[in-house]
């Protein structure tokens, strides 16, 4: 059964950073697209980041660009978010999930998810 397991969520103040890491079981994580997904209360998921199963491009939204990586570490089936210059408006609940395809943006593509962590940039 595919699984995912989200870590490194917490409290951070602005400006600070966090690491997101997602790790899964009973799937090899390099034969799908991978995505960063968050929603905050009152919003619509979106996508923060993708990173590709074919050659590990990523792509990502502009309100996090400069300041958000993905990255995959396949040995460790483990695929993670590193987050700088956080801002208040960072805060939600932050999901990774996985498609047997091209990175997309929207998502009702991805078939598997984890189970969100979250995160507060306050002071």
């Amino acid at each position: 059964q595919l699984q995912f397991v989200e870590s490194g969520g917490g409290l951070v103040q602005p400006g600070g950073s966090l690491t997101l890491s997602c790790a899964a079981s009973g799937f090899t994580l390099d034969y799908y697209a991978i995505g960063w997904f968050r929603q905050a209360p009152g919003k619509e998921r979106e996508r923060v980041a993708c990173i590709s199963r074919y050659d590990s491009s990523t792509s990502g939204a502009d309100s996090v660009k400069d300041r958000f990586t993905i990255s995959r570490d396949n040995p460790k089936n483990t695929v993670y978010l590193q987050m700088n210059s956080l801002k208040p408006e960072d805060t939600a609940v932050y999901y990774c999930a996985a498609r047997n395809n091209y990175c997309s943006a929207y998502p009702s593509n991805y078939g598997y998810w984890g189970q969100g962590t979250q995160v507060t940039v306050s002071s």
